[in-house]
């Protein structure tokens, strides 16, 4: 069994974690992965997957919540950011897969939320459903798009407090700084008794990148390995507006960065960051939501989410790498997972 980075005896910043140190310890959030893991069989390697971060319990379509989205580096493929944007809430579950089948997703996820939400594009307006992405295609045939509209609902369907992490879900075929990567969380408790918890599908850097390895002797040819991407998902109990989201979505790639990125062309570097706090009614009657009281931006809550986001952004990359497995995908392609040696005391 890989284990997490704090198991090693690496303690990444200076704020407690949360009791699970993982998205979940903000209350209400579950976490759910489908993977699809297929030996070679008339040449075909299926390594890919999707996971189905919900932010609530209840229908996100009636009780949507505050959101916002910051993108570091635009080559990706989400769909239904540019209402995040303009609307600043989300409300349905935030999926995630590989780059091929974003459509397949989003199809299956849409479906999902018609069935909850019977008079959605009939009585009521249509819905947007969110998906992200990265690019899977080092290990996993993605021209093959082996995943189907129903494996998002068993996503939905599956997620739990207790999350899975390494290679698993939209993580499956992924590979961060040329090492085995995948899906990874983390959690900070700030000041007030607020949470603020991290999950990102990491697939990005070159082995010499990595903090950790930077005086490792790079073996690997880099040379038909994609830039890769990374997906990263902020979620918090603290009163803050979309606005305030916005500002804390820009510092989670202050964590990315602490591992070593450096952000490449083609990486598609993404982050999307919601509050559960309260949640903003589809169904209101009038003119006027009832005013939420919210943090003050000027407040050492905002500063410490700010710093909680850093460092679970961090720990979560790093648990991305170190419970994820050494796999061999298409082509006879073996990425080893990170050896624990390198986090060893010198």
């Amino acid at each position: 069994m890989r284990k997490r980075v704090r198991e090693l005896g690496v303690k990444i910043g200076t704020l407690a974690t949360g009791a699970r140190n993982m998205i979940s310890d903000v209350p209400g959030v579950t976490v759910g992965h489908v993977t699809k893991y297929e030996d070679p069989d008339n040449e075909i390697c299926i390594r890919t997957g999707v996971t189905a971060v919900l932010p609530h319990q209840g229908n996100l379509f009636q009780q949507k919540v505050p959101a916002a989205s910051f993108v570091l580096n635009g080559f990706g493929k989400t769909a239904g950011l540019v209402q995040v944007e303009e609307l600043g809430m989300i409300e349905s579950p935030i999926m995630l897969t590989n780059t091929f089948q974003v459509g397949t997703v989003w199809q299956g996820t849409l479906s999902y939320m018609l069935e909850q939400n019977p008079e959605a594009g009939d009585t009521t307006g249509s819905l947007n459903v969110v998906v992200g992405e990265c690019n899977d295609m080092y290990l996993n045939d993605a021209r093959v798009q082996r995943l189907k509209n129903n494996d998002a609902v068993q996503a939905i369907e599956a997620a739990e407090a207790d999350i899975e992490e390494g290679a698993v879900g939209a993580g499956t075929g992924m590979m961060c700084y040329q090492y085995k990567g995948g899906i990874g969380t983390s959690s900070r408790k700030v000041k007030d008794g607020y949470t603020i918890g991290a999950l990102v599908v990491s697939n990005f850097g070159k082995r010499e990148e990595l903090e950790a390895a930077r005086y490792q002797k790079d073996e690997m040819d880099p040379s038909d390995i994609p830039d890769g991407s990374i997906m990263m998902i902020v979620a918090t109990d603290a009163p803050v507006s979309d606005r305030q989201l916005k500002r804390i979505a820009r510092r989670a790639p202050i964590g990315l960065a602490r591992t070593g990125s450096r952000v490449h062309h083609g990486s598609g570097d993404v982050v999307i960051a919601f509050s559960n706090a309260y949640t903003l009614p589809h169904n209101e009657q009038g003119d006027y939501l009832e005013k939420q009281a919210l943090i003050r931006d000027d407040s050492q809550v905002m500063n410490e989410l700010f710093l909680g986001v850093e460092e679970a952004i961090e720990e979560s990359i790093l648990n991305s790498l170190t419970k994820a497995q050494t796999m061999k995908g298409r082509k006879g392609r073996v990425v080893e997972g990170i050896p624990y040696s390198l986090f060893e005391s010198p």
